[in-house]
């Protein structure tokens, strides 16, 4: 087990950027200071994260590869949003009228203070806070992300946040996985399986309509595993809307810590199974990703990868009979999600 800090970069304000190396056994993680973001997952020799080699392409970069995203992950419908019985307005970042990911400059984008962690797991943890009126949300707002790697392969992520005033709040980590490694062919031979029955419905926006929808019969049907582009191209408008998978899969809503989804990759049989205490998880499929240099100066392009997301559902501010994304004043959050590795 090691922790081993390494500088990779200068913000322009000429502050450091550092990655954190995380060993422990078979997996290998390492974490940016920018954007709290997952850089590599390196487990048995095979890198299965997304991402690149240099400072200088993270920090040009919007795709928000491996990044911790905030306030709000996904996505809110319009930018004017009460909370606690006040309109704010936020940014405007998503088709210029909704507000996606925190902002025009959210946590993804934003430099982290980091701490080592003395116990039996490679582990640290990253902090910021997040002032009153940053994005347009109200209160400061004090988040940490703890990345942690087990001897047993388990890259753990825990989140906690309190802030001075209500607020809102849904964070996620935005990774995007191929576990034939980063160089991997696309993913669409992937075998996955979700514990999930039902997903909500989005509209041509990608913003929830409010809607449940059962899977069974659909292309969204994932309770048995089956390649993740068996049905990607099926005229489900659904599908067409997002060109792909861009869709929050239901979980349980009592906050139990449960499996959310098994992938494997058919080639280098690396299984990964993903864990949380969220009610959501929104599966993307990258259908949207064109970035012409990433690690080793490869393209990754639209399905090279795959994300797991795990969240509250998209847009729950505007549908009370979703989990509510409020965080009352002096209330601290927590949750925890982990990817495991087998094979």
């Amino acid at each position: 087990m090691s922790v081993k800090r390494i500088p990779f970069g200068r913000m322009p304000d000429g502050k450091t950027v550092d990655r954190y190396e995380l060993k422990n056994g078979d997996l290998t993680v390492s974490v940016l200071t920018y954007g709290a973001t997952l850089q590599a997952a390196v487990y048995r020799g095979v890198d299965v994260v997304l991402g690149y080699d240099d400072w200088e392409s993270y920090l040009r970069c919007r795709c928000s590869f491996g990044s911790t995203v905030g306030r709000v992950a996904n996505r809110l419908k319009g930018n004017v949003i009460p909370i606690a019985g006040k309109d704010y307005t936020l940014a405007a970042n998503d088709r210029g009228k909704n507000h996606i990911h925190g902002g025009k400059c959210g946590f993804a984008y934003r430099l982290w203070t980091a701490r080592v962690l003395e116990n039996e797991e490679a582990a640290v943890t990253l902090r910021r806070t997040s002032p009153d009126g940053e994005e347009g949300y109200p209160g400061d707002l004090s988040v940490s992300v703890t990345f942690a790697v087990t001897g047993d392969s388990r890259l753990r992520i825990t989140y906690r946040a309190v802030s001075t005033a209500d607020t809102l709040l849904n964070l996620t980590n935005h990774a995007y996985f191929n576990l034939e490694g980063h160089d991997g062919p696309n993913v669409g031979n992937h075998l996955l399986q979700m514990d999930a029955t039902e997903l909500t419905v989005s509209d041509a926006e990608l913003i929830p309509t409010g809607e449940l929808m059962a899977v069974e019969g659909t292309p969204f049907d994932f309770r048995t595993p089956k390649p993740i582009g068996q049905d990607i191209n099926e005229p489900h408008p659904l599908l067409q809307n997002a060109n792909g998978y861009d869709h929050n899969f239901v979980l349980g809503t009592d906050g139990a810590f449960r499996r959310a989804a098994t992938v494997e990759a058919p080639v280098s049989g690396i299984r990964m199974e993903c864990w949380t205490d969220q009610p959501g998880v929104q599966l993307y499929t990258a259908n949207f990703l064109n970035e012409a240099a990433c690690k080793g100066g490869i393209p990754r392009g639209k399905g090279d990868g795959f994300c797991l997301e795990t969240q509250h559902w998209p847009d729950a501010v505007h549908h009370p009979h979703f989990p509510s994304i409020l965080l009352p004043a002096g209330e601290v959050f927590r949750s925890k999600t982990e990817y495991r590795f087998f094979g």
